[in-house]
């Protein structure tokens, strides 16, 4: 997957709102996830990384989409009004990663924060 395709994938995602870009999840009951942080964090990651991790973006979307699996969840140490989730799964080609979800308790919205290679 290059990183040409990856955002081609998002902007198919960005189309079907007015506002803010988001993915129903099926482990969530449907409720939106939204990639508010995801960019931002990205570009604060150095080139060769954010290039690995775009890498992971497409297997992303399909695993926040589908997954009814329990995720490892726990609150975040830093914020106690946020848990965070981290799912795991394996892409086509048989890569295991991460994709980490920050759950806001106050609002009870979902944020897709990173993906990033199992290691």
């Amino acid at each position: 997957m290059t990183a040409q395709g990856t955002l081609v994938n998002f902007n198919q995602i960005k189309k079907r709102t007015k506002r803010k870009p988001y993915l129903r999840s099926d482990y969530f009951n449907k409720q939106k996830v939204f990639f508010d942080y995801f960019w931002a964090h990205l570009h604060q990651k150095r080139s060769k990384e954010r290039f690995e991790r775009l890498q992971y973006f497409e297997a992303s979307i399909d695993l926040i989409r589908h997954s009814r699996n329990h995720p490892c969840s726990k609150q975040n140490p830093n914020k106690k009004t946020e848990i965070l989730h981290r799912f795991s799964g394996l892409t086509k080609d048989k890569k295991q990663f991460c994709v980490q979800i920050k759950g806001d308790k106050k609002n009870d919205k979902k944020y897709f924060m990173s993906c990033f290679p199992f290691k």
